[in-house]
C-alpha cells in the first residue's frame, strides 16, 4: 500500500463507546420516540446527516437547531474528557513517515472536533492530512466520497491506499472507494457486516501489525 487513512472515531479514539451510550440513552429517544432505531444504520455519518436520515427515514420530534446544539455539546465532552487514544498510534505514525508512507486522518466529524483529539493527543503533526467529510460537498458515508477525496490528497489512487475503519457504513464506503480496507472490530458496534472488509482485526496490535504489513 502507497498511503494509509485512519478514521477517528471508533479508531484512533474509543469515542463510539460513548457515542453510542448517548444516542441511545439521550438523544435517539427524543429525536425518534415512537421507533428503535438500530443504531448501525448511522454509525459513521455525519451528524448533520444522521439528522437528515431519521427525518426522511421516521421523522424527527425535535428540530435541526436542538439535534445539532445536543451533539456539539456531547462531543466537547467526550473528545476533551473522556476519550483514550488507541494504544501505539504515535509509533505507527512514526513508523509510516520513516518508510515515506503518506498517512492522513479522515473523518465524517467536524474540523473543530478532530482538532479536540488531535490538540489533546499531540497529533497535530502525526498526519500529513487531516479531512474532514465537512470539506466536500458530498454524500456522507457509506457513499465513497470523502475517501475518494482523500486519496486525491495524499496523491494516491484510492485503490493503492489502506483504509482502517470500525463502523458498517465507513467500512463500506472505503470498500466502494476500492482501498484496502481493514475493519477494526470494537464492541460499541456489536454484530456488523465485515464482508466488505480485506482484513478483520480485533486489537491495536492487530491494526499496527496489519497497516505495517501492508505498507511494507
Amino acid at each position: 500500500m502507497s498511503a494509509v487513512l485512519f478514521d477517528m472515531d471508533g479508531v484512533l479514539v474509543n469515542s463510539e463507546d460513548y457515542w453510542v451510550e448517548f444516542e441511545r440513552e439521550d438523544l435517539f429517544p427524543d429525536a425518534v420516540p415512537d421507533d428503535d432505531v438500530d443504531l448501525a444504520e448511522t454509525s459513521g455519518m455525519n451528524f448533520r446527516e444522521i439528522y437528515d436520515y431519521l427525518e426522511a427515514e421516521y421523522g424527527t420530534a425535535i428540530s435541526r437547531e436542538e439535534w445539532v446544539d445536543r451533539f456539539s455539546a456531547a462531543a466537547e465532552e467526550i473528545y476533551t474528557e473522556r476519550v483514550d487514544l488507541l494504544d501505539g498510534t504515535h509509533d505507527v505514525l512514526e513508523q509510516l513517515n520513516e518508510n515515506d508512507v503518506p498517512t492522513a486522518l479522515v473523518s465524517s466529524s467536524p474540523h473543530e472536533w478532530i482538532s479536540w483529539v488531535t490538540d489533546r493527543f499531540d497529533l497535530e503533526d502525526g498526519f500529513d492530512h487531516v479531512i474532514s467529510a465537512d470539506d466536500i460537498d458530498a454524500a456522507s458515508k457509506p457513499e465513497p466520497d470523502v475517501f475518494e477525496y482523500a486519496a486525491d490528497e495524499v496523491g494516491v489512487p484510492a485503490e493503492e491506499c489502506a483504509v482502517v475503519e470500525d463502523s458498517e457504513n465507513g467500512i463500506e464506503a472505503a470498500s466502494r472507494a476500492e482501498t484496502t480496507v481493514i475493519a477494526y472490530r470494537i464492541d460499541a458496534h456489536g454484530d456488523i457486516d465485515y464482508s466488505p472488509a480485506d482484513e478483520v482485526v480485533d486489537s491495536a496490535a492487530g491494526i499496527r501489525e496489519t497497516v505495517l504489513e501492508l505498507a511494507a
